[in-house]
């Protein structure tokens, strides 16, 4: 497990010498930034995936002068500038970090999940932990109470603090008993019953400058009303006055319509009782709404125990960024159910992944979304398992990774990120294996870049 050093500030591994002499000449004041820095170094002979739909480039060239992109093209075709480095990078693979745009921060510590948890540490530590995986921005959707994460984000934006950015939902709006239903999250949410209470929680929410809004209009499984469209439409509608977009959360079918004809922007679910339709495909794709899959927390009710490939990687790399007593819980998670019980699950869960193979083949916007921090799926492990769950339901290994990458950076309108080409902040992942070949080799991470620079990784203060 990685050294617990409370507060922390962005720790960095120069990639070259030359770097070295360059951090020396920053102020104190200057050091813990993420701000562009650093210098002119030419990355060759590695594969690269650029993350937007462009073809992979085999013994690629990458060029990163002060923290951004200069270049990209194959190696012998960009030239060295005077004083740059040269990294040789053969055998490995490059792609942009990944964007994670539905996550809940703040209350996962090891083994336990109560409200007692929520606080600075714990979400620093979920950030931290994000970034060791290459995760370099996260959206918390909806069950941020106080102004602790406000306060977080603030820093990051001053440059004074580090991990995996953070962008949040604040308060999220439902009706009574509608929001999230774990004991950690009560009282979180609004409630409200009628348009005029929708719309002054979202101008409340506007106030904060959250990044986005966040609903809940299902019934919870029958512990709650669903929302009714004339609250539901008249959040939307404030919402995108103050340019805020809207995410729902969803089970039926028939909300989901409602709320593609009414203008919502996402979906951090997919409908549950219902296979999409074709009509209701293509209104998603007409109208660009993003689809968040969170496929994760259903998929692993339909096992009986851990999937090999995944208790492996559980057991090797994840105990260097996790607690031990995290780890188990996760893996338990997938154990002691009956093959009954698994059996009805798979023929529940089939049913998203038909919608997100009729979703990728009508070319809706997929981002990766995975529920990421709620209980038992921590930071980082349930990221990389929910791309491999995408390629197990249909989407090509390329359609996962523009998922993760520059369709979440779109949504989030960081024109900057999420793409390895000129002009975009050099944030991007080192392999040592081509997740093309096998998605989950996107855990066989050897190094990470956060705006040029190598975030070193083993200092990372996670608990």
């Amino acid at each position: 497990m990685l050294p617990n050093r409370g507060t922390w500030l962005p720790v960095f591994r120069p990639a070259v010498a030359t770097a070295l002499a360059l951090v020396a000449t920053l102020s104190a004041q200057e050091t813990p930034r993420l701000a562009n820095s650093g210098p002119v170094v030419l990355y060759e002979n590695a594969h690269l995936i650029p993350g937007d739909g462009r073809p992979a480039i085999d013994r690629a060239a990458l060029l990163v002068r002060d923290g951004r992109i200069a270049r990209v093209g194959r190696a012998g075709e960009v030239g060295l500038p005077q004083g740059a480095a040269r990294v040789d990078l053969t055998g490995k693979t490059v792609m942009p970090t990944l964007i994670n745009v539905h996550t809940h921060v703040g209350f996962q510590r090891g083994a336990t999940y109560v409200p007692e948890n929520y606080g600075r540490q714990t979400i620093l530590d979920d950030l931290n932990r994000a970034l060791y995986f290459g995760i370099t921005a996260v959206v918390s959707q909806g069950i941020d109470p106080g102004d602790t994460a406000l306060r977080i984000r603030a820093e990051q934006a001053a440059g004074t603090l580090g991990g995996a950015r953070l962008f949040l939902a604040g308060r999220g709006i439902g009706f009574p008993n509608a929001g999230p239903g774990a004991d950690a999250y009560r009282g979180i949410a609004y409630s409200v019953t009628t348009p005029e209470q929708g719309r002054q929680a979202v101008r409340e929410q506007a106030a904060l400058k959250v990044d986005l809004i966040k609903i809940w209009v299902d019934d919870r499984n029958g512990r709650a009303p669903r929302m009714t469209p004339d609250v539901s439409h008249a959040i939307i509608d404030e919402a995108h006055k103050h340019g805020l977009k809207v995410n729902a959360h969803v089970f039926y079918l028939s909300d989901v319509q409602d709320l593609v004809a009414a203008g919502i922007d996402g979906f951090a679910h997919l409908a549950r009782d219902k296979e999409l339709d074709d009509a209701t495909v293509q209104a998603i794709v007409r109208r660009g709404v993003v689809m968040m899959t969170t496929l994760g927390t259903p998929e692993r009710t339909t096992h009986t125990n851990v999937p090999p490939s995944l208790a492996s990687w559980l057991d090797g790399p994840v105990r260097e960024a996790a607690p031990g007593a995290m780890i188990d819980r996760v893996k338990a998670g997938f154990a002691g159910r009956d093959e009954a019980t698994a059996s009805a699950n798979r023929e529940r869960y089939a049913i998203l992944q038909r919608t997100v193979a009729k979703l990728a083949k009508a070319g809706a916007r997929i981002a990766l979304g995975s529920d990421t921090g709620i209980q038992d799926h921590p930071f980082g492990i349930t990221d990389h398992r929910e791309l491999e769950l995408l390629v197990e339901a249909g989407m090509t290994p390329m359609q996962v990774l523009i998922a993760a990458t520059s369709t979440s950076a779109a949504y989030l309108k960081l024109a900057d990120e999420g793409a390895l080409a000129a002009g975009k902040r050099a944030n991007f992942m080192v392999l040592d294996a081509n997740p093309l070949d096998d998605i989950t080799n996107t855990r066989r991470i050897a190094a990470v870049y956060v705006n040029g620079r190598e975030v070193d990784r083993r200092a990372l203060p996670i608990r």
